[in-house]
């Protein structure tokens, strides 16, 4: 039987991480099997970029915190070795870059996750992850009101130009009249 000292220690543990994945806007939850101890450390450094924390954690610990902040319906998940990723400023950024990282790396597998607040199906936070950033979209969105306003210009210079030549066309009628 475990001593309770040891005891205390992971319920600090989890308490730790629960209030953690409170505050976060993003916690995922990834199989990382079959990566190297190199290719994780790319990875997280990817991931410190967007302040992005990537820790290992027994699922036991997971299990208990991710109960205790009052979220459900990630237990299945948390079943082999499974690394947690959170973010606290930005959801969007690392579930890109977990995504890319799935991409090229055939085991790593994101399971699921929550963000912000709201439990995800590992196919949600790709779908996601495969969206344009905020920056592409809102330059997407101007280039499209550009366009309408440049198509709006030239109608209205067209309307111009055709009350031009009808009033030539009546004052030369007028002239001649």
């Amino acid at each position: 039987m475990a001593s309770e000292k040891i005891l205390n220690q992971k319920k600090e543990e989890v308490t730790k991480l629960a209030n953690k994945i409170k505050e976060a806007k993003l916690v995922l939850l990834t199989d990382y099997r079959g990566i190297n101890v190199e290719d994780v450390t790319g990875l997280r450094a990817e991931l410190r970029k967007s302040n992005t924390e990537y820790t290992v954690i027994k699922n036991n610990i997971t299990r208990r915190a991710l109960a205790e902040a009052g979220i459900e319906g990630l237990e299945g998940q948390l079943v082999g070795p499974t690394a947690v990723i959170m973010s606290n400023e930005d959801y969007l950024e690392p579930s890109k870059a977990i995504y890319e990282f799935t991409k090229n790396n055939d085991y790593y597998k994101i399971k699921g996750g929550v963000i912000e607040g709201k439990v995800m199906t590992a196919e949600e936070i790709i779908t996601l992850a495969k969206l344009p950033s905020k920056e592409t979209l809102l330059s997407m969105l101007a280039g499209a009101l550009l366009a309408n306003i440049s198509k709006f210009a030239v109608a209205l210079d067209q309307v111009r130009i055709q009350k031009e030549e009808n009033s030539a066309t009546e004052s030369t009628a007028e002239a001649e009249a």
